[in-house]
């Protein structure tokens, strides 16, 4: 039987109750309610004990009250994360990505929560990652904005960062920021929780914070404000940038100011304790209508989206060569790949609806961020995903196995439910239609 917590004990006050007389650390129980109902939304699989949420809620007043008990009390310690390791694209490596307890989760989650309200409203209007009413696609239409304005791009890719960012300057961030002792206290024990490989073995660290826990987004920007943000504002004012996270892109107006900015950056971060991969920090020009000059690199990626020369329409200009971003290539292979493990032309056993109702939740997330800019790249995976269905139809009935039956009948499915695949407000053309 998995074993979630401690059980519940008579006479005790109910996690509903907001009282925590007695206690060295004024946590209010339903600060740690909305922090469940935060780790619940967000989902994510079982810690080392391997509870998972449904566990977790099957008893979950005694376990929030077990939580809060034991933080509100400084008897919380944070149980070793469960390390996973996932593979980088083009085979590069894996990355390490660290699964807390669902129990743990939560009680970040209350940490988290308290330290937002200080620092968010102090973080940089250029950064984008993991903070309340911002979002990557805000993040890259502020680029494809800037790259407008300036010809040249700074980019540049922060080694390891989640497993390197030094702890004694994440400390001297948090306590700059908050006099709740509590906070200080608990993000020092889960900076230094040891981390447990798959056969079990400890892993105990003195610097990192696991990518995949509920703290870590929000250290790691705190951490970037003061390494790099609010640097650049001091050092560097007329400087304009977008930072999602550690994804960083520099716009600049001339390539020898590229080059400036970027040696001024990479002695910044390497006091800060963190290097940046030689092969993936580099000047790129962006490339259009209207500008002459020429570089090695004439495009990047950022956040899904590759940004180079394309061409485009516009009603006062016409037909037009822009830098513009679109679904980048490395995102179109990963979503074939789901695609082609979808198998749909094997589940004959589905209807037609059945089938849409499946595939349709992803579709279109898909379209909703990658079909954001530049949709139109996007259509040969949206084909590719008609084919199936055609593949399907003629699988299933008989009657539809004559390619001409199959085009009649693809053809009268458009016409008479034209929504009922989220993908066919892009295209409704497959591989023989």
């Amino acid at each position: 039987m998995v074993s979630c917590g401690q059980p519940a004990r008579v006479g005790r006050s109910p996690v509903s109750d907001p009282k925590s007389a007695g206690k060295p650390f004024a946590i209010p129980k339903q600060a740690v309610v909305e922090a469940f109902r935060k780790v619940r939304d967000n989902q994510g699989g079982p810690g080392v004990d391997g509870c998972t949420i449904e566990e977790f809620e099957a008893d979950l007043r005694n376990r929030l009250y077990v939580t809060w008990n034991r933080m509100s009390s400084g008897t919380y310690f944070p149980p070793p994360v469960k390390l996973v390791e996932v593979p980088k694209p083009h085979g590069l490596g894996t990355r390490r990505l660290g699964v807390p307890t669902v129990a743990d989760r939560v009680a970040q989650t209350v940490v988290a929560m308290e330290l937002e309200k200080a620092v968010e409203p102090k973080f940089h209007p250029s950064s984008y990652g993991y903070r309340p009413g911002r979002s990557p696609l805000q993040a890259v239409e502020a680029c494809r904005e800037q790259c407008f304005k300036r010809p040249w791009v700074w980019e540049c890719d922060i080694v390891g960062f989640f497993d390197n960012v030094p702890h004694d300057l994440i400390m001297k961030a948090v306590e700059a920021n908050t006099d709740k002792k509590w906070v200080v206290l608990y993000v020092k024990r889960w900076l230094t929780a040891p981390v447990q490989h798959p056969d079990g073995t400890l892993e105990q660290r003195d610097r990192g914070t696991p990518q995949g826990s509920a703290i870590s987004p929000l250290l790691a920007n705190l951490f970037l404000h003061y390494a790099l943000d609010s640097w650049m504002a001091r050092e560097l004012p007329d400087i304009t940038f977008e930072r999602f996270c550690d994804d960083i892109v520099v716009h600049c107006f001339t390539e020898k100011q590229a080059r400036y900015v970027g040696r001024r950056v990479k002695a910044r971060l390497a006091e800060c304790g963190l290097k940046l991969h030689p092969d993936k920090t580099r000047v790129v020009y962006c490339q259009q209508d209207g500008r002459k000059g020429s570089s090695e690199h004439t495009l990047f990626t950022f956040l899904g989206y590759t940004f180079r020369q394309r061409a485009a329409r516009d009603k006062r200009r016409g037909v037009y060569n822009g830098f513009l971003p679109a679904v980048s290539n490395d995102a179109t292979k990963k979503m074939s790949r789901e695609v082609k493990g979808w198998r749909l032309h094997r589940k004959t056993t589905l209807s037609l609806d059945e089938l849409a109702a499946r595939i349709n939740p992803i579709v279109r997330g898909w379209i909703n961020y990658y079909g954001r800019f530049y949709p139109t790249e996007m259509i040969p995976l949206l084909r590719r995903i008609n084919a199936y269905i055609l593949r399907w139809a003629r699988k299933k009935y008989k009657r539809l196995r004559p390619v001409k039956r199959a085009v009649a009948w693809w053809k009268g499915v458009v016409q008479r439910a034209p929504d009922l695949f989220a993908h066919w407000t892009l295209t409704t053309h497959a591989w023989m239609t």
